[in-house]
């Protein structure tokens, strides 16, 4: 299945902020009030917010798209970005575990799991050093 646009940057967006196990599902043929679910995690309430920004940012400049409804800035532990046809879900890795939407949606198809399958991007090499005695 070819991810819609939207779809592929959200995923973009928080993974270039470092987003952890990045999980889009599929909740087609299982909800009534939304399409699909971007889940991610940071690694601190600072983080979960620089996340969310960046997504909303990328949607609003890349396709004029503002989310219609926005939870949980306040805290920064779970922040919610409705965009009707898809939510971004965006938590610390304890509310993550704590509310275990993956659990509840056990069985929606993961369109988009990289919550194992990506490394971090290597490190660029850096030039030696000269040495003190050449």
């Amino acid at each position: 299945m070819q991810l819609r646009a939207e779809l592929s940057q959200c995923v973009e967006a928080a993974a270039e902020k470092k987003a952890e196990d990045i999980l889009v599902l599929d909740l087609r043929k299982r909800s009534d009030f939304t399409d699909f679910f971007v889940i991610c995690h940071g690694g601190s309430d600072r983080q979960v917010l620089a996340i969310a920004d960046a997504v909303e940012e990328r949607l609003a400049a890349k396709f004029d798209l503002e989310p219609n409804h926005v939870e949980g800035r306040r805290h920064g532990e779970w922040v919610l970005l409705d965009y009707i046809d898809f939510v971004v879900h965006v938590f610390t890795a304890e509310k993550r575990s704590f509310f275990a939407l993956e659990r509840l949606w056990g069985d929606a198809p993961r369109i988009v799991d990289l919550s194992e399958s990506v490394s971090p991007p290597p490190r660029k090499k850096r030039p030696p050093r000269p040495s003190a005695s050449g």
